[in-house]
């Protein structure tokens, strides 16, 4: 898979994933790649379950991980590496069937054309825009009524709209947790959307997770968890130590705190000594979700002694495993969590794991951050 969505860009000056602010003279003729599919209501809820990305609960056992972990690691060989990174870059070629999701001139989001059709119920919360007439481009986008200025209003507006769709089934695994719209990461907030509803309306969305390791005899380990078969998401799947998505009015830093009680029982005193140390990002396409995460990575150092507690229920079991050994795993299975490979591979990067004497060293760690990590 390419390496990046530049190609497959509009045909103004603005980049299909700019957060440059749209002027008037460039909203009216913005132009999209056509597709062919037809455009008419989807009639039954039912229609947008194969949209729903939750995976079937993985039946593997921690001997199963250990096992495979034990064939010698290969650090010359990256297509494992590469193959994980292309799962979480999925449907480039389906950019056409979205359109621009805009508030204040500048694109916050990406809607595709079917999922469209269910907010047109809501014309007095949603406007839609169509310009132009080339016949095989489709024009417009999709924005909030201009009677909603305050981001509060926007986000009351909002919601009671994502309750109506969540009660029929067409957005499931309504969390109750609102994450922030806006073009970019330190740009202002345009109003707070469920994070359930985030990658059908293709919004940024932005998370923290950490890397904690354990340095012994010379040898580094990393502590892996394994989510809890009550996970509505990845259910059974192997994940960091700690991690979590980064809800509306919390800082990075803040929400790592956070995230290490309830997820480790990692005191504030031993959370404040983690290194921030970088980013990944992805672009993933699936059905009518189009998710653009950014991945705030962090390593944190723990006492030899340490053993992690989850405080939350959503973590089954740790294990303590060699690096060498996890990064096999990653080559090797889809045990991990689809994002969780990305932070780690980056770990591997750093520490020594991965060498430039590697073929595709440089490519490989470009893909970890595609154009629109922002």
């Amino acid at each position: 898979m390419a390496s990046g969505f530049g190609s497959l860009a509009l045909t103004v000056t603005t980049s299909l994933f700019s957060s440059h602010a749209i002027t008037r003279r460039v909203l009216p003729i913005l132009r999209w790649r056509s597709s062919s599919m037809s455009l008419s209501p989807l009639r039954h809820s039912r229609a947008l379950s194969a949209a729903t990305t939750v995976p079937i609960s993985s039946s593997f056992t921690w001997d199963d991980v250990i096992e495979t972990g034990r064939a010698e690691y290969n650090s010359s060989d990256l297509t494992g590496f590469f193959e994980k990174i292309n799962r979480c870059n999925r449907g480039s070629e389906k950019l056409g069937e979205f359109i621009p999701f805009v508030i204040e001139e500048q694109i916050v989001g990406y809607i595709h054309k079917r999922f469209m059709e269910y907010l047109r119920e809501f014309h007095d919360i949603f406007t839609f825009s169509q310009n132009g007439s080339c016949p095989d481009r489709v024009d417009g986008y999709v924005t909030l009524n201009l009677m909603l200025q305050k981001p509060e209003d926007r986000t009351r507006a909002v919601a009671d709209v994502i309750k109506i769709l969540g009660d029929k089934g067409i957005i499931p695994g309504i969390r109750n947790e609102l994450y922030p719209v806006k073009p970019s990461f330190n740009a202002p907030v345009f109003f707070s959307l469920e994070r359930a509803a985030a990658p059908y309306f293709g919004i940024k969305g932005y998370g923290v997770h950490m890397n904690g390791y354990v340095e012994r005899d010379g040898q580094k380990l990393l502590w892996i968890g394994k989510r809890s078969l009550s996970k509505s998401t990845y259910p059974g799947m192997l994940d960091h130590l700690v991690a979590g998505g980064l809800p509306h009015g919390i800082s990075c830093g803040g929400n790592l705190v956070k995230e290490c009680e309830e997820e480790a029982g990692i005191s504030r005193a031993i959370a404040d000594r983690a290194i921030a140390v970088g980013a990944v990002s992805y672009l993933d396409i699936d059905q009518y979700c189009f998710k653009r995460d950014v991945l705030f990575c962090y390593d944190l150092e723990l006492p030899e002694d340490f053993v992690p507690k989850n405080q939350d229920g959503e973590v089954e079991s740790f294990k303590l495993i060699p690096v060498a050994q996890v990064a096999s795993v990653i080559k090797k299975t889809s045990f991990f969590k689809a994002n969780c490979s990305l932070v780690i591979i980056d770990f591997l990067f750093r520490h020594g794991f991965i060498r430039p004497e590697s073929s595709g060293y440089l490519d490989l760690y470009q893909r970890l951050r595609n154009r629109d990590c922002s």
